[in-house]
């Protein structure tokens, strides 16, 4: 199997993609109101900046999603019918002429693509770890006036009309399901993700807005095929790329700092590594799960030596990143991966984490 990849310098409003060209959207934009992103929306739009110097904390919200907009038109534009939108999105807090408050980005998200005529489905709040003693906001143990801790994002998922449909019996689909328990696990409406902390350079980390790897890997696999083509409109250091690699997706994405597109060919030297170990885990997982089981589960998987609990999942195939080349042109990172299945003949493990 082979997927192509592309990084786009430029603005993620005008993609050039064509219309319908996309099964999936996975993505997490600068958040309005959040200090690090005040430069980027004031640049492309000097109202945020009037906004916040007069303290108006409403006018410069707005006006930043705004500037969102027109990214969701381009969004609805090139997914397919039946393709998946899923947008990470935390809240604002911020003190803003002397008064304190919240600002609710995931709910203004989520309408802008409500409007667009994209169909809300159940989304999962991610919580992120933290070990901050100085975390509390507001007047520590005194009442009235302490703050709840923002310590989750939201992941919004909205479908472009109704379900997707497959032909019956659809190889891509069957090879790419997942395993029972992986289910029950995923499609929980709470996340949490532990030892995912990327190795970005201080510098890197203050102009992206990075989530850990096993986020979009995990969205990736709920809701597209092996072939399919993911988007990412603010790919920033490329994590939604590199998930679709270890997936077995196309990908393209877009971001307007050329220098962060340009730092995601260190990211991937050991991706065959890597998608092994992915593999490997994944395997072991289902194994130990077995194991634990009271009863042996009522069917056996095709290519491996292991029962899976449901019919659904007997033709389950892991491939793994095989080689990779790449090219550019002009602005534009290309990346050609190479993929081979992993069969129970050629299980090799590796100690070097996906996520590190």
């Amino acid at each position: 199997m082979r997927t192509e990849h592309a990084l786009r310098v430029g603005d993620a409003a005008e993609t050039g993609l064509a219309d319908g060209s996309v099964d999936l959207v996975v993505t997490s934009p600068p958040y309005p109101m959040i200090e690090m992103w005040d430069d980027l929306f004031s640049a492309r739009d000097e109202a945020v900046a009037d906004a916040l110097a007069a303290g108006d904390g409403d006018a410069a919200f707005e006006a930043m999603h705004a500037q969102l907009d027109a990214v969701w038109d381009e969004v609805e534009r090139v997914l397919a019918p039946g393709g998946i939108a899923c947008v990470n999105v935390g809240d604002a807090t911020r003190s803003l002429d002397g008064s304190f408050r919240q600002y609710p980005n995931h709910a203004r998200v989520l309408t802008a693509l409500s409007k667009r005529g994209l169909v809300p489905l159940p989304d999962a709040v991610w919580r992120k770890p933290t070990n901050s003693l100085t975390k509390f906001m507001g007047s520590g143990t005194l009442p009235t006036n302490a703050y709840v801790t923002l310590e989750h994002e939201y992941v919004l998922i909205v479908r472009k009309g109704d379900s997707r449909s497959f032909p019956p019996g659809d190889e891509r689909r069957y090879e790419s399901a997942f395993f029972w328990e992986e289910r029950n696990q995923w499609f929980s409406d709470l996340w949490e993700f532990t030892g995912t902390a990327q190795t970005l350079d201080s510098g890197t980390r203050e102009r992206s807005a990075a989530f850990p790897v096993e986020l979009p890997l995990r969205l990736i696999r709920m809701y597209s095929v092996y072939g399919d083509t993911v988007f990412d409109p603010f790919t920033g250091t490329g994590t939604t790329t590199l998930a679709a690699m270890l997936a077995g997706r196309n990908s393209v994405g877009c971001d307007l700092d050329a220098s962060l597109v340009s730092a995601f060919e260190g990211r991937i030297d050991d991706i065959e590594d890597r998608s092994r170990h992915e593999i490997q885990r994944r395997l072991d997982a289902h194994r130990a799960f077995v194991a634990d089981r009271d009863e042996r589960p009522g069917y056996e998987a095709k290519h491996y030596d292991f029962p899976v609990v449901t019919k659904q999942e007997r033709d389950i195939r892991l491939y793994a990143v095989s080689s990779v080349s790449n090219s550019q042109s002009g602005d534009d990172h290309l990346f050609t991966v190479d993929h081979e299945p992993v069969d129970e003949t050629d299980q090799s493990t590796s100690t070097h984490s996906p996520t590190e």
